[in-house]
């Protein structure tokens, strides 16, 4: 087997794709591929061609009547076939859902090879000729054959964690032939996307990509199932286009999971229309609203390209944006100084013994999580930070002690998992609630770590599943300093230098440096499910939201895919990483996605002259 650790990056002209498979030979040989290339979709007996579009019998009856090339069939022929195929198999929702996914990748594939596609001159020695020729001998890739071996599970649209096998296997002869095998839809969505990484766009031949790796062998299947990043949507509003291309991104890394932080004390975005006054007074804006056809489209297009939207509703605390609209629920609603009764303003959480706040989580409950339910398994419950100073101004309660707080808050918990579960969903929560606030939870309850390697184990050691995300780590908007303001005399006494509480900025170095099985004994790693990278927003919007993302969160999808030791259980290589994370990088850019540069051009052209 040849591996990215044996051999330097530009002499050899390597597999560069992200993250790296588990085993996986190359050659040297060339090939091309344009347009014009067949691909054929075998899945329950039927196969189509073109697009998910030709029956494999309705392909061969067409040929016969017609001279033109399959790449000339018009719309009305490729949507009769579509709807011939799918009458003569069973229509159910996960063989619909199944032909969609894969369509949608083929779709992207055409997309990725040949118009979001780039020329790789900065992974080679400056004014060499590196690009192939092409010629009337070079050999073309002739057909792309995707083989699923199964049937898809009845939830692939919204799948629990472990339900899908992720695997796949990629095979390129020397003679253009290509064999995409998997036993989901989803292992063939992530066998295409290696595809697309092993081309690139020649800079005089227009309309084709070549590789010059043939022949490929690759096996790939992940370490841990949940990789996954943290969107927050409530510090400051991210436009629809951003959500997309934020799923585009994680997709296109092999990551499953986007964590919608969709409310907080700041604002509540999210249009509830059993409840208008919620997003009406508590959005920033009026035109800074997520509609129920928001969500469904968000969650559509997830569960297309394998990323599955687990929403959050943070409780009981950052919810001051509630007490807009609702103001009897909310303790220390907008109390100064806000330092006293929140980790940052505004201030404002749920009271802990009121009728009124059960009421109102039933009503909204009731109202949205049937309409997520078609297409998450999943409702994060929040429960971080919990203000114990602002239950002394809650009417309800009287009292920071915590004998007297935590069965008011084993109760609030037990009637938000009731009503989530009664859903349909699993619930999931920061580690707080188990970790401080020792509540006892279901154990299929997922809890989620961000304070230290030490809560991963804790969690663990209970027999709970947990996600990896220690803020050291894998808190993306670490180290732009302070936010808040600070008076003359404290500036000079106590803030100097104003950096912030998880500075400094965590570089991607740092993010691959992060094993999430780190310290948890062997018959205690299945609980650990993977992880999430983290991008709150108090200074990130749309304009600089994806090179706050890209490509570090990359690092980690590698981390949760690939594992953070190589095969010979060590740490993984920089080095080797640089240049491919740097190729990544490309790749999003021709994606339209404006991730920063890892090196500059001197040490992508040289890959030896920038190691240290």
């Amino acid at each position: 087997m040849r591996g990215l650790l044996a051999f330097p990056f530009l002499a050899s002209g390597v597999l560069a794709v992200w993250p790296i498979p588990v085993n996986y030979t190359s050659g040297n040989h060339v090939l091309w591929i344009d347009r014009n290339v067949h691909i054929a979709y075998s899945y329950a007996s039927t196969v189509y061609l073109k697009h998910l579009a030709l029956a494999k019998q309705e392909l061969t009856q067409w040929q016969a009547t017609s001279a033109a090339p399959v790449s000339q069939i018009s719309d009305g022929q490729i949507q009769a076939a579509t709807s011939a195929v799918v009458s003569q198999g069973p229509n159910t929702d996960n063989t619909t859902w199944s032909s969609r996914i894969v369509n949608n990748a083929i779709e992207r594939t055409y997309d990725t090879l040949f118009n979001k596609n780039f020329v790789p001159w900065k992974f080679h020695e400056r004014f060499s000729n590196f690009e192939p020729a092409l010629t009337s001998s070079s050999t073309y890739v002739s057909l792309i054959t995707l083989q699923q071996n199964a049937s898809d599970p009845v939830n692939i649209m919204k799948p629990d964690v472990g339900d899908v096998d992720e695997s796949y296997t990629l095979s390129m002869t020397t003679g253009g032939e290509v064999t995409i095998t998997a036993v989901s839809s989803i292992g063939l969505l992530y066998g295409l996307t290696t595809l697309t990484q092993l081309f690139y766009r020649h800079r005089s031949a227009s309309g084709c990509a070549y590789t010059s790796l043939a022949p490929v062998e690759i096996y790939d299947k992940p370490m841990l199932p949940w990789r996954g990043l943290n969107l927050d949507t409530a510090r400051t509003f991210k436009p629809m286009s951003d959500i997309y291309a934020m799923i585009d991104g994680l997709s296109y890394n092999k990551m499953n999971r986007l964590h919608w932080h969709i409310t907080d004390s700041q604002s509540w975005p999210l249009v509830i229309p059993s409840m208008p006054e919620l997003a009406n007074k508590g959005a920033y804006a009026s035109f800074q609203k997520y509609s129920p056809e928001d969500v469904r489209a968000v969650q559509e297009y997830g569960a297309l390209l394998g990323v599955e939207v687990a929403m959050e509703i943070d409780q009981p605390g950052h919810t001051a944006s509630i007490g807009y609209a609702y103001p009897e629920l909310i303790a220390a609603f907008l109390e100064q100084p806000w330092q006293y009764y929140a980790l940052e303003p505004p201030a404002g959480t749920f009271k802990l013994n009121s009728t009124g706040v059960p009421e109102f989580l039933e009503r909204l409950f009731d109202d949205l999580l049937p309409r997520l339910s078609p297409l998450t398994s999943y409702f994060h419950l929040g429960g971080d930070e919990v203000s114990v100073n602002a239950s002394m101004l809650d009417e309800t309660v009287r009292s920071n002690k915590t004998a007297v707080l935590q069965p008011l808050l084993q109760r609030f918990m037990d009637r938000n998992q009731d009503q989530v579960r009664a859903a349909g969903l699993t619930p999931l929560v920061w580690e707080e609630q188990l970790l401080t606030w020792n509540l006892t939870m279901p154990k299929d309850t997922i809890i989620q770590t961000w304070l230290s390697d030490e809560s991963k184990l804790a969690v663990v050691e209970q027999g709970y599943r947990a996600l990896v995300g220690n803020y050291d780590f894998w808190y993306l908007d670490c180290g732009h300093g302070q936010w808040i303001d600070f008076y003359p005399g404290a500036s000079s006494r106590q803030a100097w230098p104003y950096e912030d509480y998880c500075s400094p900025r965590h570089n991607w170095r740092v993010i691959y440096s992060l094993d999430p099985l780190a310290g948890v004994p062997e018959d205690l790693q299945h609980l650990v499910l993977g992880g999430e990278v983290h991008i709150w927003s108090e200074q990130t919007d749309t304009v600089n939201l994806h090179q706050m993302v890209w490509p570090r969160a990359c690092a980690a999808g590698e981390v949760l895919w690939s594992g953070a030791k190589d095969a010979s259980g060590r740490n993984r290589s920089q080095i080797t990483a640089s240049p491919r994370l740097s190729e990544m990088r490309e790749r999003l850019v021709a994606r339209g996605i404006k991730a920063e540069p890892i090196q500059m051009t001197y040490c992508t052209q040289d890959d030896e002259s920038c190691v240290l």
